[in-house]
């Protein structure tokens, strides 16, 4: 049985899982940037200074620890995206159809 790990990627392959990998990444940046806008706006003393920080830092380490773009984990990457609507499958059309149906199967987990 072939590992998730061991699923080779075609060139056009590659070329639609950047492509949705940078889509997913910009929306769930512009959404972040507009929360932090709206965070930052309401700060009314150095206990709001704080909390802006800390919810940044803990937003940063997730966001770094999600877009990870390493082949053989992008399935779960890409399941991870869906799952939290930063990606729809139709943006993975071009992917083979046992690639989109493990991301649709590993996206409805828990």
């Amino acid at each position: 049985m072939m590992q998730v790990s061991d699923i080779k990627w075609s060139v056009s392959e590659k070329e639609v899982a950047q492509n949705a990998f940078e889509s997913a990444y910009s929306r769930e940046i512009d959404a972040l940037m507009k929360e932090v806008c709206e965070k930052a706006s309401a700060i009314a003393d150095l206990q709001d200074v704080w909390k802006l920080h800390d919810f940044l830092s803990a937003r940063r380490h997730e966001i770094e620890g999600k877009y990870d773009y390493k082949y053989p984990i992008l399935i779960f990457v890409f399941a991870q995206l869906v799952k939290e609507g930063w990606l729809q499958l139709n943006e993975l059309e071009g992917l083979e159809a046992s690639k989109l149906s493990k991301i649709a199967a590993i996206a409805r987990m828990s």
